[in-house]
């Protein structure tokens, strides 16, 4: 039976205590960290706690591209017994009979959008012609995002996790941001008719009745964004201003990762920094990563 609420479950209960309940959905959530500081195993913790509320786990967008990978498959197998099932991250989705196909196949669950090219992402590292050809990649890629994240929506996907950020001194430089943005303006929350609209282009027409049929609410999508920071401490991470870009001042709630130093050993914390619609704690929260993935041992959860 499908937990109902009128808030997103983390995964992790001391989390949601934290933050009222949970995270608001039709709401965007940052978590910002250094490589390795648990954010993906977070996020997927989100994605797969849609399978208890809503009854259909999240979806993954993996932005890397860098030879790097994220381990979303090894880490989803081992937190869950998750088989994540690859979207064709392909320039020309096959459209033809898209709803029927949706009841035939296994529905995808994860999208890596790029090729690990080992590349640098922001315009101020490439000369003309490599922007110009990350530009061309991401157009030629922006269809199967539509056709990824519009296939889960319509199946009863409530959930979206974007990973693989890389960082950047300036947002609006970096082919990933771009990406974003777009993604989470023109996708997750534009309403469902244009978004098939954007899908089916000159055979909408074909289309139209199906989609008619398929609407869903966007005001019932959360979307959590695993944006990889260059601080790695989590004082650092807290002095920063909020006004670095779109994803972090646009924020419904925003959530800091990083490493505290404990006497002579170094741990793991986390700080909520913002969360609108309810109120926070100031505290820092330490936190382990088990087997089970990521869990908060401060006093008030013992």
């Amino acid at each position: 039976m499908h937990r109902r609420s009128n808030r997103h479950s983390t995964g992790i209960a001391r989390l949601d205590e934290l933050l009222g309940g949970g995270l608001l959905p039709g709401s965007l959530t940052v978590v910002v960290g250094a490589t390795g500081i648990g954010k993906t195993q977070l996020g997927l913790q989100f994605a797969h706690a849609g399978r208890i509320q809503e009854g259909h786990t999240g979806v993954i967008v993996d932005c890397a591209a860098r030879g790097d990978s994220q381990s979303h498959h090894d880490y989803a197998k081992r937190l869950f017994n998750w088989e994540l099932q690859t979207a064709p991250a392909s320039s020309h989705p096959n459209i033809e009979r898209f709803f029927d196909r949706l009841k035939a196949v296994a529905p995808a669950d994860y999208l890596h959008v790029f090729d690990y090219h080992g590349r640098r992402v922001t315009q101020r590292d490439l000369d003309f012609d490599e922007w110009r050809e990350w530009q061309a990649e991401l157009n030629a890629k922006l269809r199967s995002a539509i056709a990824f994240l519009y296939g889960g929506f319509v199946r009863g996907c409530r959930r979206v996790v974007v990973d693989g950020i890389e960082p950047t001194d300036r947002p609006g430089e970096s082919i990933q941001i771009n990406l974003f943005e777009y993604i989470y303006h023109q996708v997750i929350r534009k309403d469902p008719e244009w978004v098939a609209r954007d899908l089916f282009r000159e055979k909408y027409r074909e289309h139209a009745q199906e989609a008619a049929a398929h609407g869903y609410s966007t005001s019932e999508i959360g979307c959590v964004l695993l944006l990889t920071s260059a601080e790695t401490m989590l004082d650092d991470l807290i002095s920063r201003t909020l006004d670095e870009g779109d994803a972090l001042s646009n924020a419904n709630t925003l959530i800091y990762m990083g490493k505290i130093r404990d006497g002579l050993t170094m741990g793991r914390a986390l700080y909520i920094a913002k969360h609108r619609g309810s109120s926070c704690s100031d505290s820092i929260h330490p936190y382990v990563i088990e087997q089970g993935g990521l869990r908060i041992v401060d006093c008030a959860s013992a």
